[in-house]
């Protein structure tokens, strides 16, 4: 690739971004300890929990609001963590057997 395809054709994508595995093989949730809750009423919309997931399960929907896909996320707390309005907390996950 040469550096005028780099300026021209990718220069303008804001950051490389990954889709969660879809299917049963990356359905990796249901083992996880904690599960991001999201404030409502806290939190921006600044998008920087779907930036820094580093799972992709953070999604926009069409009310433009915030949402965590449960399937696929593993409760590592880095959307918690970056949320500047800290309007995302980490919950302990119940007992489901």
């Amino acid at each position: 690739m040469s550096i005028e395809y780099f300026v021209r054709f990718c220069s303008s994508l804001p950051f490389p971004s990954a889709e969660p595995v879809m299917g049963a093989a990356g359905r990796t949730g249901s083992w996880r300890v904690y599960r991001p809750l999201i404030d409502k009423t806290k939190c921006t919309r600044c998008l920087l929990c779907w930036l820094y997931c580093p799972e992709g399960c953070v999604e926009r929907t069409i009310e433009d609001d915030v949402e965590v896909n449960l399937d696929y996320c593993k409760g590592c707390g880095i959307c918690a963590e970056e949320c500047p309005p800290k309007a995302i907390t980490m919950v302990r996950e119940e007992a489901q057997w």
